[in-house]
């Protein structure tokens, strides 16, 4: 089952506050895009994909995975 909940953490370090490392994953996924066009962003998003896709590895979690995050999403043009 995928994990919904917060998860973020990094191992060998405590954090005073329990959201800070996903605010820490958040500045360094920002800063990962700093300065690339649409293009290079769009690849550099894929690439982490398949790359974080490969290291879970479980298909089934990986197609739940994508189901939630294509669920909700209007098609070009629709409005809702």
């Amino acid at each position: 089952m995928l994990k919904r909940e917060n998860n973020f953490h990094q191992p060998g370090k405590r954090f005073f506050r329990p959201y800070r490392p996903g605010d820490d994953f958040y500045e360094a996924l920002i800063e990962t895009h700093r300065d690339l066009s649409e293009a290079q962003s769009a690849q550099v998003n894929a690439r982490l994909i398949l790359l974080l896709s490969n290291h879970i590895g479980d298909l089934n979690l990986l197609r739940e995975a994508l189901a939630l995050a294509r669920d909700g999403v209007l098609p070009e043009g629709d409005t809702g």
